[in-house]
C-alpha cells in the first residue's frame, strides 16, 4: 500500500545490482517492474521478447546454489569465465542455469553454443555465428573464410550486451581460445562463459572449478544424509523412475556408498539412479565394482559420450597425449593422493612435469599441500587399461617399492626431535602405504610387506590402529613364505600379538608368547632398534620380573638414544608391577631426562604420565601437575587437534585431591561433554568414572550412580576396553554400593573387578581393587582382614597411595577399631605376603 516507498526501494536494488553484478534490466523489463509496483496493468511480459536459445530445464537443479552464486558474481566482474572439471561434473547444467539467470539483463541475448559436435577447429567460429541466428539464408557455394565469419559475428553481437556460453571446448580448446580472445577484444559488451575440461589459457580468463557434489559421511543417518546434494540428486532422479523411492534406515548405507564411490559426480549419480528402476540400492552399490558395465543407459538425446560412464571417461582419455595417458594409467595404482615426488618415484622422473597437464585436463584434482587426487571412476578406468596392457603388476610393484622405501627412510627420524614432519608425511600417505602393504601380500613379497609393517610400529602406536593395519594384513604378511629380515619379522609379530590382545581383551596364549620369544631370539644381532625392547616386553606376558630387568640391563647402552631411554622406562614399568615403587621412580626419573634429551615426543609424554601417576600416589601433587602439563603439551605438538584425555582427567582429579572440588568437577564435566559424541567412548567413560568418584566422596550418591551407569554404557559401546579399566570402574561402583549399604552388590562388583585385574596382571590396578575389598571387610566388621588387605594393597603398589581418599579413610577407621598396635600387626601380615599369596588373598580364591 506504499507505492512510493516500493519504487524507491526498487531503484536502490537496481543500482546495487548494476554496481555489484554489472547487470541492469532492459528498458522493457524495467517498465514492467515499475508498472507492477504502481499497481498498473503491466506491459506484455518481456520474456516473450527475450533473445537467446536457452531451453527450459526438464529436471531439478540440485546442490549447486553456492556454485551458482559464486559464478554469477564472477561473471559480474570478468568478461571471460571458464568452468573446468571432469566429464560428468555438471558444467553444462551450471553454465545454462547461470546464463538463464542473467539472460534478462543482456539485450543481445544469452546463447548456448554446443561445440561437442564440432570435429574441425576451423568450424568453431561458424558454429557460434549459426547459433546466434545470423546465418545467411542464401546458399553459399564457397565456404566462407574465418575472416569473413569473424566479421559477420562481430557485426552480430557488437551492438548490444550479449552472453555467449561456449560449451565443451576441450577438444577444440585452441580454436575456442583464439575466438574468445578475438571477440572479447572487438565486442566490449560481450561476456563469454566457457565450459571445458581444461582452461582456455588466455589473458583475462577467470577459472571456476566445478567440484563434485558434497558427500555425506559413511555412517550418516537418513536425516543427515538428506541434506547432502549428492544424496538429494540421487533421490530426485530415482523418484522419477521409481515412484515413492526414499532414503530410509534400511537403504541409507547403500545410498551413501553409491554417492561416495561415485565421488559425488552428478552424471555418474544420475546413471546410478536410472538403474534403481529395476535394482535395489544394495544391488547398485555392489555392482559398482564393475561400474562401467553397470552405469549405462543414459538419455537417448544426450551426447553419445554422456550416455554411459565408460563413454564419459573414454572422451577424456582421448584428449590426452601419449605421455599423459601413460602417466594417468600408472597413477591409477595410487589408492589415495599423489605428490610430485611419489609420482616420479612410481612412474619415472618425467612424471612430475606432467601433473599440471593432467590437472588442466581434469584427470587429477588438486587437494591441499601440493597433493593431487584421481577420482575413483577415472582410477578404475586407468587400472583397466593397465591390466589390458599387461602392465598392472609392474606398476603396483613400483608403487609398493616406493612406499616401502619411504617408510624405511622415515623410521629413524620418527625416534628423534625431528619426527613431526615425517609423521605428517606418513599420515598423509597412510592409505598409499596400506595399499602398498596389501599389494606386497597379494604378490607374495614377504620382504616388502614385513619392512613396511615394521616401519609402522611407532606411527601405529602414536596414531592408534583405527584402520586395522595390525590385523589381518599383518597376519598375511607373517604367513608369506620366503626369506625375510628377522628383525622386521619379530617387530611385526609383536604388533600382531598386541593387536590380538586388545581385540580379545585377553592375554596372548602361551603358544603365541613362545612364537614371539623364538622370533625375538632369531632377531638378536639384526640391528633393528625395536628388537632391543621386545625381550623386556616379553616379561610382561611371562610375569618374569627378574628376566625382564636382566634383559633391560643387557641392552642398556644401546647406540640409539631413544631405544636406550625407552629401555629405562620399561624397567621402571617392570619394577612398578613388581611393587618396587622406589626403583620405579628412579628409573622413570632417568628415562624422562634421557628422552627429553632425545626430543621424541610420544614416548616422553607416556613416561611423564607414568611418572606423574607415581608422584601423585606419593602425594607430590605439584610435581605431578607439572609432569602432566608437559605430557599434555607434547601430545598437542604431535597432533594440534588432539585433546590429551588421560592427562586432562588426571589433572582435574589432582585438583580435586588438592581441595578444589568445584573446579575439578567443572573441568571434568566440560571434558565429558566434549567427548560424548565420540564413537570411541573410552575417554568419556574415564572422565565419567572420575566425576562419579568425586560425587560419591561428596555424598552425592545419585549423581555418582548416574555417572557410573553412563560410564558403563560408554564402555560397553567402545570397540576395545582393557580389562583392567573395566576392573577400575567396577571397583568404583563397589564403593558406591557400600555407601548405599549394599554389601552383596559391592561383593559382586569386586568379584568381577578382581577377575579382570588379575587377568591383566596389572598390579597397580589390583592394588586399587584390593582397597575395595578392604572396604567390604570393614563393612562386615572383619577389621583384622581389612587391615591385612590394606597391607597387601600397599605391598602390591610398593607404597601407600596418598592420593586415594578411600584408602586413607579406611586406614584411620581401622586404627581406631584395632588400636595402633593391632592395626600395625595386621597390616604387616598382609604387607609381608609373597606375590602369589598376596594375589590369592586379594582374590579370596587361590585358584584365581
Amino acid at each position: 500500500g506504499r507505492p512510493a516507498e516500493a519504487l524507491a526501494a526498487y531503484e536502490r536494488i537496481r543500482e546495487r545490482l548494476a554496481e555489484e553484478l554489472g547487470v541492469d534490466p532492459s528498458p522493457e523489463l524495467r517498465a514492467a517492474h515499475l508498472a507492477l509496483l504502481r499497481g498498473e496493468a503491466a506491459p506484455a511480459p518481456v520474456s516473450a521478447g527475450r533473445r537467446g536459445n536457452l531451453r527450459a530445464a526438464l529436471t531439478t537443479f540440485v546442490g549447486r546454489d553456492e556454485d551458482l552464486g559464486r559464478l554469477t558474481g564472477l561473471l559480474a566482474g570478468n568478461r571471460l569465465v571458464t568452468l573446468i572439471g571432469p566429464g560428468g561434473a555438471g558444467k553444462t547444467r551450471l553454465a545454462s542455469v547461470a546464463a538463464d539467470r542473467l539472460a534478462d539483463a543482456v539485450p543481445g541475448g544469452a546463447w548456448l553454443v554446443e561445440l561437442a559436435p564440432i570435429t574441425d577447429p576451423a568450424d568453431v567460429a561458424r558454429a557460434v555465428l549459426d547459433t546466434v541466428g545470423r546465418r545467411e539464408r542464401t546458399r553459399e557455394t564457397v565456404r566462407p573464410t574465418l575472416r569473413d565469419t569473424l566479421g559477420r559475428l562481430v557485426d552480430a553481437i557488437s551492438a548490444d550486451e550479449t552472453l555467449i556460453v561456449l560449451d565443451n571446448c576441450e577438444h577444440v580448446v585452441e580454436a575456442a581460445a583464439r575466438l574468445a580472445e578475438e571477440l572479447l577484444g572487438r565486442c566490449p559488451g560481450l561476456r563469454v562463459l566457457a565450459t571445458s575440461r581444461e582452461p582456455l589459457g588466455i589473458v583475462g580468463e577467470a577459472l571456476e572449478p566445478v567440484p563434485p557434489l558434497r558427500l555425506p559421511p559413511a555412517d550418516a543417518s537418513p536425516g543427515d544424509a538428506a541434506v547432502y546434494p549428492s544424496v538429494q540428486l540421487l533421490r530426485d532422479r530415482a523418484v522419477a523412475v521409481r515412484a515413492g523411492f526414499a532414503v530410509t534406515d534400511d537403504n541409507v548405507a547403500d545410498v551413501v556408498e553409491i554417492c561416495r564411490r561415485l565421488d559425488g559426480m552428478p552424471l555418474a549419480i544420475e546413471l546410478a539412479a536410472a538403474r534403481l528402476r529395476t535394482l535395489s540400492p544394495r544391488q547398485v552399490a555392489a555392482g559398482l565394482d564393475d561400474r562401467f558395465r553397470l552405469l549405462t543407459g543414459g538419455s537417448r538425446t544426450a551426447l553419445p559420450r554422456h550416455r554411459t560412464l565408460r563413454a564419459v571417461v573414454d572422451w577424456s582419455w582421448g584428449l590426452l597425449t601419449d605421455d599423459e595417458r601413460r602417466l594417468a594409467e600408472r597413477l591409477a595404482v595410487f589408492p589415495a593422493s599423489v605428490t610430485a615426488e611419489s609420482a616420479a618415484g612410481v612412474a619415472g622422473p618425467a612424471a612430475a612435469a606432467l601433473l599440471d597437464a593432467l590437472v588442466d585436463k581434469s584427470l587429477l584434482q588438486v587437494v591441499d599441500d601440493g597433493r593431487f587426487r584421481m577420482l575413483e571412476t577415472i582410477r578404475e578406468y586407468g587400472l583397466e587399461r593397465l591390466a589390458a596392457a599387461g602392465e598392472g603388476a609392474g606398476a603396483r610393484a613400483a608403487h609398493a617399492a616406493y612406499f616401502r622405501d619411504l617408510v624405511g627412510t622415515a623410521e629413524p627420524h620418527l625416534r628423534t626431535a625431528g619426527q613431526l614432519p615425517w609423521l605428517r608425511l606418513l599420515e598423509a600417505e597412510r592409505e598409499n602405504i596400506v595399499g602398498a602393504l596389501h599389494h606386497a601380500c597379494d604378490a607374495g613379497d614377504a620382504d616388502t610387506a614385513l619392512r613396511i609393517g615394521a616401519g609402522l610400529a611407532l606411527p601405529l602406536t602414536i596414531w592408534g590402529d583405527d584402520g586395522g593395519i595390525g590385523g589381518d594384513v599383518l597376519a598375511r604378511a607373517l604367513a608369506l613364505p620366503g626369506p625375510t629380515p628377522p628383525g622386521e619379522r619379530a617387530v611385526v609379530l609383536a604388533i600382531r600379538v598386541v593387536t590380538e590382545m586388545f581385540h580379545s581383551a585377553r592375554e596372548p596364549t602361551p603358544e603365541r608368547v613362545a612364537e614371539l620369544t623364538d622370533a625375538v631370539r632369531a632377531a638378536q644381532g639384526s640391528g633393528h632398534p625395536l628388537v632391543a625392547l621386545l625381550e623386556p616386553a616379553l616379561s610382561i606376558f611371562t610375569d618374569d620380573t627378574a628376566a625382564g630387568i636382566a634383559a633391560v640391563d643387557r641392552a642398556r647402552g644401546h647406540p640409539d638414544p631413544w631405544t636406550d631411554g625407552t629401555l629405562l622406562a620399561m624397567r621402571g614399568q617392570i619394577r612398578e608391577n613388581d611393587g618396587d615403587a622406589e626403583g620405579m621412580v628412579r628409573d622413570l626419573t632417568g628415562a624422562v631426562e634421557e628422552l627429553r634429551a632425545v626430543g621424541e615426543r610420544w614416548s616422553l609424554s607416556m613416561v611423564l604420565s607414568q611418572y606423574a601417576d607415581a608422584l601423585t600416589k606419593r602425594g607430590d601433587f605439584a610435581a605431578a601437575t607439572a609432569a602432566l602439563e608437559e605430557s599434555a603439551r607434547l601430545v598437542r605438538e604431535l597432533d594440534p587437534t588432539a585433546e590429551p584425555g588421560f592427562q586432562l582427567i588426571w589433572l582435574a582429579t589432582i585438583r580435586a585431591r588438592s581441595g578444589d572440588v568445584a573446579g575439578a568437577k567443572a573441568e571434568l564435566r566440560r571434558f565429558v561433554a566434549d567427548r560424548m559424541a565420540d564413537r570411541d567412548g573410552r575417554d568419556a567413560a574415564f572422565g565419567l568414572m572420575m566425576l562419579g568418584d568425586i560425587a560419591r566422596l561428596e555424598g552425592s550418591l545419585d549423581e555418582a550412580g548416574e555417572c557410573f551407569a553412563e560410564a558403563m554404557r560408554r564402555q560397553d559401546e567402545a570397540p576395545l576396553v582393557a580389562p583392567q579399566f573395566r576392573g577400575l570402574l567396577l571397583a568404583a561402583m563397589a564403593h558406591l554400593a557400600l555407601a548405599r549399604g549394599d554389601v552383596p552388590g559391592a561383593r559382586r562388583a569386586l568379584d568381577e573387578a578382581t577377575v579382570r585385574g588379575l587377568s591383566a596382571r596389572d598390579m597397580p590396578v589390583v592394588a586399587i581393587i584390593a582397597v575395595g575389598w578392604v572396604a567390604v571387610a570393614e563393612a562386615e566388621g572383619r577389621y583384622q582382614r581389612a587391615a591385612e588387605l590394606l597391607g597387601t594393597s600397599d605391598a602390591l603398589r610398593g607404597w601407600p597411595d596418598r592420593s586415594n581418599p578411600d584408602a586413607q579413610r579406611l586406614a584411620e577407621r581401622l586404627r581406631a577399631a584395632l588400636g595402633e598396635d593391632g592395626y600395625a600387626a595386621a597390616y604387616a601380615r598382609g604387607h609381608g605376603l609373597s606375590r602369589a599369596d598376596a594375589l590369592a588373598f586379594v582374590g579370596g580364591d587361590p585358584a584365581r
